[in-house]
């Protein structure tokens, strides 16, 4: 029996410690959604800029790279995992660099997901390259792909539509990174922003769906879901950043720091106005997950 790291109080919000390679095959519970933020294979010992700074790129022993054949079966086999998780008209966002967004897309077609976009996520306020050597690196890259090739998606886009001044919104979106505010109960190495998370779980879900993230990090993916009432499983191996992501469950359960936060991010007040959010309640039904 599969027992929680953290459960929070109105069930939205679910935190497993542990290897989601031993996780995933224990449950059988069907998710809306998943978005992964895998390794990127980016620790090489060399340096980067962060606030003003010289900073090593070192994130930790989980991001070390192999070779290109482990890579290639690292990637095949949580996606594999994954797919299993997924209803036939549920879909999956991956995030990543040229490092190692490649090998993620040709596993993708090997499992059979079919592949919808691309996206470019251009940010705003990119740090420098010192090197000066090269252009600087200011994208990231999420392949969103379905399930099944036959079965389609959910797909919000009309939302998505007027998020983009009620246009048709392209694969290109240009967001900034993470802001302070968003590191109030520490920091981890890879933390994506509210803003990101936000929009792709607007595009992508109903309310109250269900979210799986096997690579948790801080649960930035949790707390983008919570604050417009979608629900979520994490899995994240390293305990301290699995007691980071309940923290942050902890501060948005304050009601003014969840409006707060929901304030600072633009695409939330729009789908709000289009009644595309709820606020989950302790109240509504879990329908199913098993621990």
């Amino acid at each position: 029996m599969i027992i929680p790291f953290y459960k929070s109080s109105d069930l939205a919000f679910t935190i497993l410690n542990g290897d989601c390679f031993e996780l995933l095959p224990q449950f059988n519970f069907k998710f809306d959604m998943i978005f992964a933020d895998p390794p990127y294979f980016l620790s090489n010992d060399g340096i980067s800029v962060q606030s003003g700074k010289i900073v090593s790129v070192n994130k930790g022993d989980w991001d070390k790279g192999g070779t290109l054949d482990q890579i290639n079966k690292f990637n095949l086999k949580w996606l594999s995992l994954c797919r299993d998780k997924l209803k036939e008209n549920g879909s999956v966002w991956i995030s990543g660099t040229y490092h190692n967004i490649f090998s993620v897309a040709n596993a993708l077609t090997e499992l059979d997901y079919k592949i919808l976009n691309v996206v470019t996520w251009a940010k705003t306020n990119p740090p420098p390259n010192i090197s000066c050597r090269y252009f600087t690196y200011s994208t990231e890259f999420i392949i969103w792909a379905r399930k099944s090739q036959k079965v389609p998606h959910v797909f919000n886009y009309e939302l998505m539509k007027q998020l983009n001044d009620n246009r048709q919104m392209t694969d290109v979106w240009r967001l900034p990174a993470i802001a302070p505010w968003e590191k109030s109960c520490g920091k981890h190495p890879t933390q994506k922003p509210l803003a990101l998370l936000t929009r792709i779980i607007l595009a992508a879900t109903p309310k109250s769906a269900w979210i799986l993230d096997p690579f948790a990090g801080s649960s930035t993916t949790g707390i983008a879901a919570n604050l417009i009432g979608r629900r979520y499983l994490g899995i994240e191996q390293d305990k301290s950043f699995a007691e980071m992501g309940k923290q942050r469950k902890l501060e948005i359960s304050n009601p003014l720091k969840a409006e707060e936060y929901r304030n600072k991010i633009k695409d939330i007040a729009i789908a709000d106005f289009y009644n595309l959010t709820d606020r989950v309640c302790e109240d509504e039904p879990t329908y199913g997950l098993p621990f």
